[in-house]
């Protein structure tokens, strides 16, 4: 068995046990909020996350009373199994960085683009070391990002790019999941890290990372973590899309609002101590940002045009075909 098999059999496995767990009851990944409970006559809804800031929307699962359909959130700890879940039909949306969303749709898989988990919110973070205090000192270092097919990827060779050194020659990159990456900072086996929030805090909180740049300036009010949704699912029950859609709209202006209080219902979800995401929610205020979520064809023509540029895929995808920013739109009232 190869590994993209033995993935695809660990995933459905994963989520189809996942199916009958409480979150309340272990925190597992399948989840049945107090407000979302499955009835005989609604259909469920599995969407698919990481534990990141960027996918703090999801405590709408626990503030909306969907009438549609019974959302079930599944976690995940790394973008692969997310994707390859996604791809089988093991679940039925995801919140997937903008680049696999992408590759999923160049490579035939029906989804599309419905709705932005947020702004801005990832860092570069290096060793709490001296001799790390600049862009310029990380050349000859080791460097880990969560995927070629990510955002970070774009946002550090930019960067380095920016700053005359070469990101093919002059540093290596290592793919890590997301989870591992502060315990693989502390323990030398990478100099830094650039990812979304809150391992870049965490780093911070816990002395043995410090912050060299956040996302939001090396490309201001970037996107990162896209809601992919399977087409079957918005050609047979686009009601419940829109429902969806709007609970998170709902969420995210509440984020955006109620820092403190958000930072709390976290918990449930991200599995992260509040105090960790209170602090990449305020310090600075725009480190990451829940608004203007509507999907906006020159952010994802942008972002495409990054992956070119620097190599990370040669095929542009339709954009026009992937984007879907009707249920968006209405959610925010444009």
């Amino acid at each position: 068995m190869n590994r993209r098999d033995f993935i695809k059999k660990s995933v459905f496995m994963a989520v189809g046990l996942a199916g009958g767990i409480s979150l309340a009851g272990c925190g597992s990944s399948g989840q049945t909020g107090a407000n979302s409970t499955p009835s005989k006559t609604k259909p469920t809804i599995k969407v698919g996350y990481l534990p990141i800031t960027d996918h703090l929307t999801m405590i709408a699962h626990g503030q909306t009373e969907f009438r549609q359909f019974a959302l079930e959130p599944v976690k995940f700890s790394g973008w692969a199994e997310l994707a390859e879940a996604l791809k089988g039909g093991a679940i039925q949306g995801a919140f997937a960085l903008t680049p696999i969303g992408m590759s999923l749709r160049q490579k035939g898989v029906p989804v599309k683009a419905v709705f932005l988990g947020h702004r801005n919110g990832s860092v570069l973070t290096a060793k709490n070391v001296p001799e790390l205090n600049r862009i310029e000192d990380l050349k000859g270092k080791t460097i880990a990002i969560p995927s070629k097919f990510s955002t970070h990827n774009i946002l550090i060779q930019k960067l380095l790019t920016e700053k005359g050194i070469n990101p093919n020659t002059d540093v290596k990159f290592l793919d890590m999941s997301p989870p591992e990456m502060v315990n693989a900072l502390s323990t030398g086996k990478i100099d830094a890290f650039i990812v979304a929030e809150p391992f870049g805090g965490q780093a911070e909180m816990q002395k043995v990372g410090k912050v060299l740049v956040l996302s939001k300036d090396i490309w201001h009010d970037h996107i990162c973590c896209v809601l992919n949704v399977q087409e079957e699912l918005i050609q047979k029950n686009p009601e419940a899309v829109e429902e969806l859609v709007g609970g998170l709209a709902k969420a995210a202006k509440f984020i955006d609002g109620n820092p403190q209080e958000a930072a709390k219902l976290s918990l449930k979800y991200l599995g992260q101590k509040q105090e960790v995401i209170e602090h990449v929610l305020t310090n600075p205020k725009g480190r990451i940002t829940f608004d203007n979520l509507v999907p906006d064809m020159k952010d994802f023509t942008a972002t495409q045009d990054y992956l070119v540029q620097f190599g990370i895929t040669k095929d542009k995808i339709d954009l026009a075909q992937y984007i879907d920013d009707r249920f968006a739109k209405k959610a925010f009232g444009v």
